[in-house]
C-alpha cells in the first residue's frame, strides 16, 4: 500500500488537497480571486479588446484561466499561449497553431497575417468570437506586445474580431507602462493585479481544500493555519507546498492534526534545504 493512500487513509481524505498543479476543481473564491474573474468576464463580455491580470508567482492565476476555459460559451473559439518568443513572424506561427489553424513553415508574414485575418473573419462571419490567451506574458518583447495591439486593431464596422488576454507576474504591470507601449496601455479596457491572501482567507483557503478532498473534521489547527500564511506570505502555491508537507510530517509521527508546532518544523527544515526560498523570513 502506498504511503500516499495511507496518508489520505489516516486523516479521512478521498485524494491528495494540496498539490501544485492548477485544479479549477479546487478554486478557492476569496474576495481578491472573485474579483480578477469578475474582471475577466468583465473583459469577456464587453468585447475588451485587452485584458491584463497580473499576479505573484503561484497567486492562483493559472488556476483561474483554466476555470475560464471550462465556463466560456460554446461560441467562443480561443487559443491559448505559454510562453511565446521569437520574433513577429515566430509569434504568428504561435497563434495560428493555438487557434488550430495549418500554417506552411515558408510562408512570408504577409501570407500569415492574411491567413490570420482570414480566420478571424471566418469566425466572426459563422457566429463565433476569437480569442487569444497569453500565460506567463511577463517575458513578451515589447516588439512582440505592439504587434498584440496591431492584432487588436482588426475589426468588422465597430465589432472587435478578436479579444487578447494577458496573464503575468508583476513585471508585465512595468512592462506595459513603458513609454514604448503607450499605445498598447490605452488599449487595456480591463486589468486587476491577484494579491497575496491575508490570514483570514488563508486559513479559510486551507479548509476549503480540505472539505474538497473529503475532509469531515479539523485536520490543520488555527495557530498552524497562522503559521502557514506567516511563511508562505499569502501565495496559494507555497501554502500548499508548506500544507502538503505538513500533512506528511503529522502522518509520520502519527498525529491526527497538524499543528503549529509541525508547521514550524516543516518551514525550517525545508528553508535548510532550499526549498522554501521564495518565503521571506
Amino acid at each position: 500500500m502506498s504511503t500516499l493512500r495511507i496518508y489520505n487513509e489516516h486523516f479521512g481524505l478521498t485524494e491528495r488537497p494540496f498539490t501544485l498543479l492548477p485544479d479549477p476543481d479546487f478554486l478557492y473564491w476569496s474576495d481578491s480571486h472573485s474579483r480578477a474573474y469578475t474582471m475577466l468576464e468583465y473583459g469577456m463580455l464587453t468585447h475588451a479588446p485587452i485584458t491584463v491580470i497580473t499576479g505573484e508567482i503561484g497567486a492562483g492565476k493559472t488556476t483561474l484561466l483554466r476555470h475560464l476555459l471550462r465556463t466560456l460559451p460554446e461560441e467562443f473559439t480561443v487559443g491559448l499561449i505559454s510562453n511565446a518568443q521569437g520574433n513577429r513572424g515566430e509569434l504568428l506561427h504561435w497563434v495560428l497553431m493555438a487557434l488550430g489553424v495549418q500554417t506552411d513553415g515558408s510562408a512570408t508574414y504577409v501570407q500569415l497575417f492574411a491567413q490570420f485575418q482570414d480566420f478571424l473573419i471566418e469566425e466572426y462571419a459563422a457566429g463565433r468570437r476569437t480569442m487569444l490567451i497569453f500565460d506567463e506574458a511577463q517575458n513578451l518583447s515589447v516588439e512582440t506586445l505592439e504587434e498584440l495591439r496591431m492584432f487588436s486593431n482588426i475589426n468588422a464596422d465597430k465589432d472587435e474580431l478578436i479579444q487578447l488576454v494577458l496573464v503575468g507576474q508583476p513585471e508585465l504591470r512595468d512592462l506595459i507602462a513603458q513609454p514604448r507601449l503607450v499605445q498598447f496601455a490605452q488599449r487595456v479596457a480591463a486589468e486587476y493585479h491577484l494579491p497575496a491572501m491575508p490570514a483570514d482567507s488563508v486559513s479559510a483557503y486551507i479548509n476549503h481544500r480540505l472539505k474538497i478532498a473529503g475532509a469531515t473534521r479539523e485536520i490543520f489547527t488555527p495557530a498552524a493555519c497562522e503559521c502557514v500564511h506567516l511563511a508562505s506570505k499569502g501565495v496559494p502555491r507555497l501554502i500548499n507546498q508548506i500544507c502538503d508537507y505538513g500533512l506528511v510530517y503529522a502522518f509520520t509521527d502519527g498525529l491526527d492534526t497538524v499543528d503549529a508546532g509541525v508547521i514550524e518544523q516543516v518551514v525550517t527544515d525545508r528553508r535548510r534545504h532550499g526549498n522554501l526560498k521564495m518565503v521571506a523570513g
